[in-house]
């Protein structure tokens, strides 16, 4: 007698590999799938400027996801599973570049390694409100319901006299995040152009006050008698041509500050250059140095408005009668250029502020001159420009030595 066989009754799991076509989704896997949708979520909040708090949410939110597949899991398997494996918060908030710091209970409970090079080591676990060490940031941190919770707080002085930080504070489940923004370098570039504005606009209504004040005098009895004529009709076109430098000096200044993620590489030879500013200046005081070979990659016109400005000041201010060296020479991969006067000097406090618009060591003799207050400034972004360094160095008493060094053009770049 035959006995017949009987497949025994499949079970819940071998039904469940059956219907996913012979794969088997275990506990680890589908808190790792839980996690990996959560951690894309965050990178897109993140990337769509949903900040700090968002992500320290949604971190949460994946730890949170893993534990609850695995006990799913566990329900379905019983055989014990390894946890699942990640950064910790603390690692994913140092790579955040901004000092962030998560409170817990009105204490900084962590600090992400930007905001501990700010606010110190020691400042983990302190109360946050003597971490942060800003009277406004108290302020802020001591309000339970601020009239605007997304507006951010300012912070002037923290971390240095001159920094500038914007607070904000948000919720995240039990954590309170703060996230601080340095701000110091916009508020500097904003500072720079209301005071480049305002004195822009005064080095104009001075010289054209004085146009106008001479033209209606002219108009009056004072234009019947010659001499008194020829007198005020030469102080407006001095006061004319004042005005006039200043405007091409601002053009030539934006157009310059416009063009300066644009790396110039046309071969220049800087020594031809200066050959042909000292021939156009014609001053018999002018003497050139230079090697046989100076080439740098280059925009001719503006590195010879470089030259112009660097020997026109000399001129101006050098002791009358003394002569200006200009020396140009080429060595180890780079091209340098001196410009020397036997001027009163310049006193040290006063160097590192030359370049900055407008700056004058005296305005009544820069006036007197011809000078705008622009010349360095432009010559600094002309030189940043070319990825070049410029430095000043000045006696008083023997006079003033400003040096450009550029990167020479590679010799197979050369024609």
């Amino acid at each position: 007698m035959t006995s017949r066989h009987t497949d025994p009754a499949p079970s819940p799991r071998t039904s469940r590999r059956a219907r996913t076509g012979g794969v088997t989704y275990g506990p680890t896997l589908r808190a790792a799938a839980a996690a990996a949708a959560l951690m894309t979520g965050a990178g897109a909040v993140w990337s769509l400027g949903g900040g700090i708090a968002a992500l320290v949410a949604l971190v949460a939110g994946v730890a949170a996801a893993a534990l609850a597949a695995l006990g799913e899991g566990e329900r379905a398997d019983p055989r014990p599973a390894p946890p699942p494996e990640g950064p910790p918060l603390a690692a994913v908030l140092d790579a955040v570049d901004r000092p962030v710091l998560l409170v817990e209970a009105g204490r900084a409970a962590v600090l992400n390694r930007a905001a501990r090079q700010l606010l110190g080591d020691h400042s983990v676990g302190e109360d946050v409100r003597v971490a942060v060490r800003h009277p406004a940031a108290a302020r802020r941190l001591a309000d339970p319901a601020p009239a605007d919770p997304d507006a951010p707080t300012e912070l002037i002085g923290l971390g240095g006299l001159d920094r500038r930080w914007e607070m904000r504070v948000a919720q995240a489940g039990r954590w309170q995040v703060i996230e601080l923004a340095d701000r110091t370098r916009e508020d500097a570039a904003e500072r720079a152009r209301v005071d480049f504005v305002a004195n822009a606009s005064h080095e104009l209504r001075t010289p054209l006050a004085g146009v106008l004040g001479f033209v209606e005098t002219l108009a009056e009895d004072a234009g019947d008698d010659p001499d008194t004529r020829r007198h005020f009709l030469g102080i407006v076109e001095n006061e004319a041509r004042r005005m006039q430098r200043l405007v091409e000096d601002l053009i030539s200044l934006s157009r310059v500050e416009a063009e300066r993620y644009r790396l110039p590489d046309a071969p220049v030879d800087l020594g031809e250059v200066a050959d042909a500013v000292a021939t156009e200046l014609c001053d018999p005081r002018v003497a050139v140095e230079r090697t046989a070979r100076a080439v740098v990659g280059g925009d001719r016109a503006r590195l010879s408005q470089v030259l112009h400005n660097l020997i026109g000041n000399a001129l101006k201010y050098g002791r009358p009668g003394t002569p200006v060296m200009v020396s140009v020479s080429a060595a180890a991969g780079t091209v340098h250029l001196t410009v020397a006067d036997r001027g009163e000097g310049i006193a040290a406090e006063h160097l590192p502020r030359l370049t900055e618009r407008f700056y004058r060591v005296d305005a009544g003799r820069s006036r007197a001159v011809g000078g705008t207050g622009l010349g360095l400034a432009i010559v600094k972004q002309v030189v940043e420009r070319h990825r070049g360094r410029l430095e000043i160095a000045s006696r008083p008493g023997e006079g003033t030595t400003v040096s450009v060094t550029l990167p020479a053009l590679p010799s197979d770049a050369v024609t």
